[in-house]
């Protein structure tokens, strides 16, 4: 008995230990490593926040933070890896997997980032869920209707060609945007629907290989792409045909290439686990560059697919002013904003903080 009591004692003042070092652990504001970089926010798939009436206000404050940071993080492009809605047509919730209509999540959504036009330009990636019903029962979407390329005018200045999307019309679910960075380099950021048509792919390549583009750094953003394991995604089951999914975006689009050096994705996801949700490799293409290829999203932390929707972490991607360095940090704004969680509101594991270069 005295030993089991000594143990407990032991547990106890380890714990306490920990618990003050914890406590004690000083918080700090994102910032600039060199006050000459510029940021890129990349916001992870928005699904579980906006299809609880609840977890809304966490993304409202993701995208306030955002606002309240484009001068002190100087940030000019922001990224949503897609998966905007949960159900893109959907009129009766069953409130078990979300208690907002598909209109109301589209509203929601359109909304907050909404606080961002006219601000700072972002391109949304459309994923899985918003199409079909429920999840890409067929290629129908409401992007377009709460994603129109006039909503956010800083995106308009920068946008320089849009393919038609399933329907037949020209939409931001497939488009390109011309942007040059604050230290000179020439960006041409290019979204993709969820596994992108054969005819989708062709029209990519077709725009990357224009003569214009020639010495810009293409960074792509589609949904699905890259997995936990760091592997390429080959094939999925969903209902829809002609659809091209991370390997063979790899094969047809990036790998081709001379000027692709980044790609985006989410999509991918385990319950509570954040490792689960997060992937990064780097292979050549055939011009030789290095392609940096990066899996985000973090809509299971917080509780699981019914949580609160992902515990506002976002990613930090600062360019630094040598025209090659990047800086990757994982912050959440929501742990961020209470002295009680201040301390967790940096994930500083290798697969969420760290740097790669650009060729």
């Amino acid at each position: 008995m005295k030993k089991v009591y000594q143990f407990i004692v032991v547990a106890l003042l380890l714990f306490t230990t920990q618990q003050s070092i914890i406590a004690q652990k000083k918080y700090e504001a994102p910032k600039l490593s060199n006050p000459n970089s510029w940021s890129l926010i990349l916001v992870p798939d928005t699904q579980n926040y906006v299809k609880y009436q609840r977890n809304q206000g966490t993304l409202d404050l993701m995208t306030a933070w955002i606002s309240e940071n484009v001068d002190s993080l100087n940030i000019k492009m922001v990224l949503c890896t897609g998966d905007l809605v949960e159900q893109n047509d959907m009129i009766v919730p069953n409130g078990k997997n979300g208690n907002q209509t598909s209109r109301q999540q589209w509203m929601a959504v359109s909304r907050m980032f909404g606080r961002l036009d006219g601000q700072v330009p972002y391109v949304l990636a459309a994923g899985n869920h918003d199409y079909g019903y429920k999840g890409v029962e067929h290629r129908g979407s409401n992007y377009n209707t709460y994603f129109p390329a006039h909503k956010n005018q800083a995106n308009y200045k920068l946008l320089s060609a849009a393919a038609k999307n399933a329907g037949g019309h020209p939409s931001l679910e497939n488009a390109a945007f011309d942007f040059t960075a604050p230290n000179g380099r020439k960006f041409l950021f290019m979204t993709l629907e969820f596994a992108p048509r054969d005819t989708i792919v062709q029209w990519a390549k077709n725009v990357v290989d224009e003569d214009r583009y020639k010495d810009h750094t293409v960074a792509v953003l589609t949904h699905s792409y890259l997995n936990a394991k760091n592997q390429r995604i080959e094939k999925e089951n969903y209902p829809v045909k002609d659809a091209n999914y991370g390997e063979a975006v790899w094969k047809k689009l990036v790998e081709p290439s001379k000027n692709i050096q980044l790609v985006f994705s989410g999509h991918i996801g385990g319950a509570d686990d954040f490792k689960a949700h997060v992937g990064f490799k780097v292979d050549k293409n055939k011009g030789g560059k290095k392609v940096s290829q990066m899996a985000f999203n973090a809509q299971a932390m917080g509780g699981g697919w019914q949580g609160n929707g992902g515990d506002g972490w976002l990613r930090i991607l600062e360019f630094l002013p040598d025209n090659k360095t990047v800086k990757v940090h994982t912050f959440s704004p929501f742990f961020a904003a209470s002295p009680a969680t201040k301390h967790l509101a940096w994930s500083t594991e290798s697969y969420n903080d760290f740097s790669f270069s650009l060729d």
